[in-house]
């Protein structure tokens, strides 16, 4: 598969080409990251595993080509929560975790745009959305909701690229704060790497890439660590996994990526223009 779409980037640790233009809400002291209320609670349980669950199956399955591999090793984590890494290449991402995680539920850590759309804030939360504060008074209650559903036995899934690059076949640098949460809590880490393929059998005919889904882990933080060195580590152990995962043969490209003041040619493969070697 050739890529036809050239997408020119600057900063791959910044750059955003999600385009939804969503004027974020605020996100601050007075948000409610969790609702114990059983008019909440009861609605949000029917919705995510009678409604959801269901219809994102399909989704995946029909129009993402979802395949997930390694699935059963998030069975090491046993009853207790984890914590769920992936790279960020879909606006539907939100969809994996959801597959990942069943049965447990999956919360998932996401940019304050995601609750913002008026009237929608609501269902974006009960689905397991949680938002990431946009002032600082929000943290204190943000890293509660976060330690809370861990201890629940849920699986908290995080973004640490932060930005979405659609259908990217490579993994970009990511800071090791979001590590600092199981660095802390001393608890399971899996990685949920997105890779793509040729669409075959009865779907043949879609042209955009099928997505495989490969879990790896568990990882644990080094015990006897500061929680700032054990999160360094811990983000250096997932990186170099998901880099692996990634660089699998059949990581086809769809869009090609390149950094401005790069001098490319059609056949330049490199660290800013990443199509997988083995592309058809």
């Amino acid at each position: 598969m050739n890529a036809n779409r050239v997408i020119y980037y600057e900063d791959p640790l910044n750059d955003d080409f999600a385009g939804n233009h969503i004027k974020p809400r605020r996100v601050g002291r007075n948000f409610r990251f969790i609702r114990r209320s059983c008019l909440w609670r009861i609605p949000a349980f029917l919705l995510y595993y009678l409604i959801a669950i269901p219809l994102v199956f399909l989704i995946s399955k029909i129009y993402l080509g979802v395949r997930i591999e390694n699935r059963g090793v998030m069975k090491k984590a046993g009853k207790k929560g984890c914590f769920l890494y992936l790279n960020h290449t879909q606006y539907l991402d939100a969809f994996i975790p959801p597959l990942v995680a069943f049965p447990k539920k999956a919360y998932t850590v996401a940019n304050a745009d995601a609750v913002s759309l008026p009237g929608l804030g609501w269902l974006v939360q009960m689905l397991g959305g949680l938002p990431v504060p946009n002032e600082r008074g929000g943290l204190p209650g943000f890293i509660a909701a976060v330690e809370q559903r861990f201890r629940q036995g849920n699986v908290v899934s995080i973004y640490p690229e932060a930005h979405i690059w659609p259908f990217y076949t490579g993994i970009r640098p990511f800071r090791s704060t979001s590590f600092r949460y199981p660095a802390k809590l001393q608890c399971a880490v899996f990685t949920a790497v997105t890779t793509y393929r040729k669409r075959r059998g009865l779907f043949f005919w879609i042209r955009r890439p099928g997505m495989t889904i490969r879990i790896e882990g568990p990882f644990y933080p080094e015990h006897g660590l500061p929680v700032k060195a054990a999160a360094a580590d811990l983000r250096d152990r997932v990186y170099r996994q998901m880099c692996k995962t990634c660089g699998r043969e059949g990581n086809i490209c769809y869009i090609r990526y390149v950094q401005r003041g790069k001098e490319t040619t059609d056949d330049d493969i490199d660290e800013g223009a990443l199509c997988a070697a083995g592309n058809d």
